[in-house]
């Protein structure tokens, strides 16, 4: 057998703990103040301002930047992808480094395929999820062209168009974070060419500091306590109006 039980339990448990936490996380955001719900916010309040504004430059300026981002990410994976394909063809000179540095695990030929396969795999997942995610800013931009000009700021209508534009946007910025997350993964994976044992542990620091940041950063504090902020003035507007 080329692999040992401790690869599959190695394996076993970075699956685990890669659908283990996107599940927790999209559960546990439901009930809890983390980076995804409290911008799910500010986006509402953004398209609520979009709403009164004439000249939008400043919105497309954002936009832009924002896809900007995502395609550096779409065109690194690209790369990321030519570089571990490479890599089949040169598994035997793989094994002479792997097998060159100390405490490793003894390098197996189809193992290795293995592993590279894996690679290939996160970062394939990875071009989709960047992809499908300049696609829905896409989307965006077109209801942005579509929208009025609220003159009386009391359009109901309208605010129901704009929290479906912050609808788009969230799951646009969802789909950019699955893609991420790929990369924080695939550093577990490059440690399973080490030794499993290492994997394991890199599979549980990657979900461990995807938590930290997700729910318990400052700037999860400080993006929590801007959104309060903004509730409570549009409130104070609405209770004016009234």
């Amino acid at each position: 057998m080329p692999y040992s039980m401790l690869d599959i339990i190695a394996v076993v448990c970075f699956f685990t703990c890669w659908v283990g936490y996107a599940r927790f996380a999209r559960k546990k955001a439901k009930t809890t103040n983390c980076i995804a719900k409290c911008l799910h916010q500010h986006r509402i309040h953004w398209m609520y301002q979009l709403l009164s504004r004439e000249v939008r430059v400043s919105e497309a300026a954002l936009l832009a930047n924002l896809e900007r981002n995502i395609t550096f990410f779409a065109s690194t994976t690209m790369l990321v992808l030519a570089g571990v394909l490479t890599l089949f063809a040169q598994v035997e000179r793989l094994e002479e480094v792997i097998a060159s540095i100390p405490l490793t695990a003894p390098p197996v030929h189809l193992l290795i395929q293995l592993k590279l396969g894996l690679l290939t795999f996160i970062f394939v997942m990875a071009f989709f999820q960047f992809t499908w995610s300049m696609r829905q800013y896409g989307f965006l931009n077109v209801m942005i062209g579509a929208t009025p000009v609220d003159k009386t700021g009391d359009d109901l209508e309208l605010k129901q168009y704009a929290e479906q534009m912050a609808t788009v946007q969230d799951q646009a910025a969802h789909t950019y974070n699955y893609g991420l997350r790929s990369y924080y993964f695939s550093m577990a994976v490059l440690c399973w060419f080490f030794h499993p044992l290492l994997f394991i542990l890199a599979s549980l620091v990657v979900v461990y500091t995807l938590f930290r940041r997700e729910f318990k950063s400052k700037a999860v504090v400080a993006i929590t306590a801007g959104m309060q902020i903004l509730d409570a003035k549009q409130q104070r507007r609405d209770s004016a109006k009234v």
